[in-house]
């Protein structure tokens, strides 16, 4: 392959699902109402927990900067995908891959620290009841959301910058939907063995030890829950503390998997799907597991809701009426 010289890097090409363009409104289907539901139910959640203020509480605080983060780690990816499938053109330019790899990042280790955060908390709550309120206060929630922000941004400096120093051959052909940090390593004719280390390096810091930390919150929540002596209790807390573990589990066992496997093996159809997993159908389902087993959540979306509704009738039944007063005149 010829060499090419980082400063006149092109195009790059995101090969998506497939070449079939009879497929393609298909995908742009899926993808768009799996966007859509995402996006909503996370903009929902958000609304609910800062016009209600029974919801003012650590556990809601850190949900609502959870669906902050899924809201803007599906935008860095889905939309551009989109955008690609309706206009039938794969290119990316070398400025927005970057852009998409750095913000992909952040939000993808923001992620990872926010569900630790919330491991963390549920563990205080259900481990030291008794000393909740003095643990989980509001400057130690503050912080750790601070915290976390800082530590993903610098996570994905690191990343990002030393992409910098890279040339890229001829072949810019990513097979993916998205600009992919170990897949765009894989077009380089640079020599990668600082930015493997470096993937490593943040993979394990901003993905192994923030999973180790949630294993552990839920691991000794699961033993708080054997000794609670009534069948009914148990059952609650473990259908609803396995549904969330189920998410973790998706989130970091696919995300995880792609990274640390993508180094050394081919990219496949199973590791994009693996991707879809990660990157869309998790902050999809986060909304529904930390809501609808929820008595609180559900009955501040109940009250958001029949605030929204009745509004939107009145301004569409106002809309209908000035439009037949304008006919009649």
């Amino acid at each position: 392959m010829e060499r090419g010289n980082q400063t006149g890097v092109g195009n790059f090409l995101l090969l998506g699902f497939t070449e079939e363009l009879d497929l393609q409104p298909f995908f742009f289907g899926l993808f768009l109402s799996m966007y859509l539901v995402t996006f909503t139910g996370n903009l929902l959640i958000i609304l609910a927990i800062c016009l209600d203020s029974h919801l003012h509480t650590p556990m809601y605080f850190f949900l609502a900067n959870l669906s902050s983060a899924d809201i803007c780690f599906t935008s860095t990816t889905i939309p551009k995908m989109l955008l690609n499938i309706q206009t039938q053109s794969k290119t990316i330019t070398y400025e927005g891959c970057l852009s998409q790899i750095f913000f992909f990042i952040v939000f993808g280790c923001l992620d990872n620290l926010l569900l630790t955060v919330m491991a963390y908390d549920r563990f205080v709550a259900i481990c030291h009841p008794l000393h909740y309120t003095v643990i989980m206060n509001p400057q130690l929630c503050e912080l750790l959301v601070l915290g976390s922000w800082c530590i993903s941004v610098t996570g994905s400096l690191l990343e990002t910058l030393t992409l910098l120093r890279l040339s890229f051959c001829t072949n810019m052909e990513i097979p993916h939907f998205f600009c992919d940090l170990p897949e765009v390593l894989k077009l380089a004719c640079s020599d990668i063995l600082i930015n493997n280390i470096v993937v490593y390096f943040v993979t394990i810091v901003l993905g192994v030890f923030p999973l180790s930390g949630t294993l552990f919150s839920y691991s000794e929540i699961f033993s708080s829950i054997l000794r609670i002596s009534s069948a009914r209790g148990k059952y609650k807390a473990f259908s609803t503390y396995g549904s969330h573990l189920l998410v973790v589990s998706l989130f970091y066992g696919t995300g995880l998997g792609v990274y640390l496997s993508s180094a050394v093996t081919s990219f496949s159809k199973m590791s994009l799907m693996a991707s879809v997993m990660y990157t869309i159908v998790t902050p999809m389902l986060n909304p529904f597991i930390y809501s609808l087993k929820n008595r609180d959540m559900k009955g501040a979306l109940g009250r958001l809701l029949s605030r929204v509704v009745p509004v939107s009738i009145r301004t569409l039944m106002s809309s209908w009426g000035h439009n037949n007063e304008d006919e009649k005149s």
